[in-house]
């Protein structure tokens, strides 16, 4: 007799090739879908108002900036031109706001603001026209924008990306849904591994869940106040500091382990940086703002196929709870919607920044994107860089800066810079990972996190 596992996957595959016959059939959707695109797009959609207070210009090489500020197809921006422009443009791609219902544009994090416009570029942000775990929204609304530029002040030689983590999903996908657009991207702590992130989530939670034996998945109302004390109890993890990781109970221990493998394997400070994240991603699992997957992300992740390790003391694979996705069409569908696919066929050049303790995006999201930018043939557009960092985009203006500097250095003259390995075990496991790029005068002055690992 089938297990329920078998008989599960069997319809999730059934209904993955009825879904590609009948995207064969009619045709792929629209890169356009979103909102309405016949109103004038001065007002923001139904439910949001837009917050976009007057950002005061810099002043560079003794001439103040020219900074323009609006609403376009729904969206709030900004666009910032130094007077000395040197005729490229950078669209700014922000991170994930929750369910606020404030659009926001937000300038250049990590000193690239002020990099860029003394450098000669100018620079534009858009708040997206929704949020919520919503990438198709950002693709739309950053490309909308760039053209929008192009009729306030000028055509720019170039385009380039840049942007913070489900910013840096915006990039990815924004590569490809528009092949020649844009000269190159740096997507920093970003989700390039699309659905990976969500069943990296999922996978914590019910792990955790089979080895302490407290069952609540789906969760309910009170997971945080009822079921995740008892689990953290359970496997000994309440007391587990940065600063002394040591797990006690074996348990606890392959829950440790088993995250460590699957949000990037063994590697410098991981055991630290497993006592940051232990207790936030109970909580990430709870997020719930509606039935859409930009509102509830979560219906889209699976662990059907997944094979944990370490396997003992507990026998895991045996034990943990089957999730098929909810909601099959999303995960398979190849077009762009609200949390798409990422191929890993760039179009352009990317220089991405990870940080290597960061479980919110798991620095296993580059070895996926490595993965599928390798099976595509296209690695040779695909520099990555190690951050010996535990906390989520922590990143200094050094090392941003670098990564900015050879990006453009790159597009202009055709050298590629240097990266990290990303896919090799032996090679990110090794004692020094991470050091070649982290920035030295940040560990020496005990920035963020960068003492729970040893000195390079």
């Amino acid at each position: 007799m089938l297990s329920a596992t078998t008989r599960t996957l069997r319809r999730l595959l059934a209904a993955g090739v009825a879904l590609t016959l009948a995207v064969g059939l009619a045709g792929a959707a629209p890169a356009t879908a979103g909102p309405d695109r016949r109103s004038d797009g001065t007002q923001p959609l139904p439910g949001y108002t837009i917050s976009n207070p007057p950002l005061a210009p810099l002043v560079v090489g003794g001439t103040p900036t020219t900074v323009r500020q609006g609403v376009h197809r729904h969206s709030g921006y900004i666009i910032e031109v130094p007077a000395a422009w040197n005729g490229d443009l950078v669209m700014w791609a922000h991170g994930y706001r929750g369910h606020d219902p404030v659009l926001t544009p937000e300038t250049p994090g990590f000193g690239l603001r002020q990099r860029l416009l003394e450098q000669g570029y100018a620079w534009a942000a858009s708040s997206y026209y929704r949020n919520g775990f919503d990438i198709r929204a950002g693709v739309l609304a950053t490309k909308d924008l760039a053209d929008h530029f192009r009729r306030l002040v000028k055509r720019p030689h170039r385009t380039y990306l840049a942007g913070v983590s489900m910013g840096g999903y915006v990039i990815a996908r924004s590569l490809e849904q528009f092949p020649g657009f844009y000269a190159g991207g740096l997507p920093m702590c970003g989700v390039l591994g699309d659905h990976a992130l969500l069943d990296f989530f999922l996978d914590y939670n019910l792990v955790a869940q089979a080895l302490a034996g407290v069952r609540a998945y789906p969760t309910p109302p009170d997971y945080l106040t009822n079921a995740v004390p008892r689990i953290q109890v359970a496997l000994g993890l309440t007391g587990v500091t940065p600063t002394s990781p040591d797990i006690v109970d074996p348990r606890g221990r392959q829950l440790r382990d088993i995250t460590i493998a699957r949000s990037g394997g063994p590697r410098p400070g991981a055991e630290a940086s497993f006592a940051v994240w232990k207790d936030f991603l109970f909580a990430i699992s709870t997020t719930d703002g509606g039935d859409s997957p930009a509102e509830r992300p979560g219906q889209l992740a699976t662990n059907l196929l997944t094979r944990y390790r370490p396997n003992s003391p507990v026998d895991v694979n045996a034990a943990v709870q089957r999730v098929a996705p909810e909601n099959v069409l999303q995960r398979l569908l190849p077009t762009l919607t609200e949390v798409p696919r990422i191929a890993g066929r760039p179009t352009a050049p990317v220089v991405s920044l990870h940080n290597l303790g960061d479980l919110f995006v798991p620095f296993s999201m580059e070895q996926v994107y490595a993965r599928d930018v390798a099976r595509h043939g296209k690695s040779r557009l695909v520099v990555q860089r190690a951050i010996r960092a535990a906390q989520h985009c922590e990143f200094t203006p050094t090392e941003a800066g670098a990564a900015w500097d050879d990006l453009v250095s790159w597009v202009r003259t055709g050298s590629r810079p240097a990266g990290d390995t990303v896919t090799d075990p032996r090679v990110v496991a090794a004692p020094g990972y991470g050091c070649r790029f982290s920035d030295r005068t940040a560990y020496a002055a005990g920035v963020g996190t960068r003492r729970l690992y040893p000195a390079c």
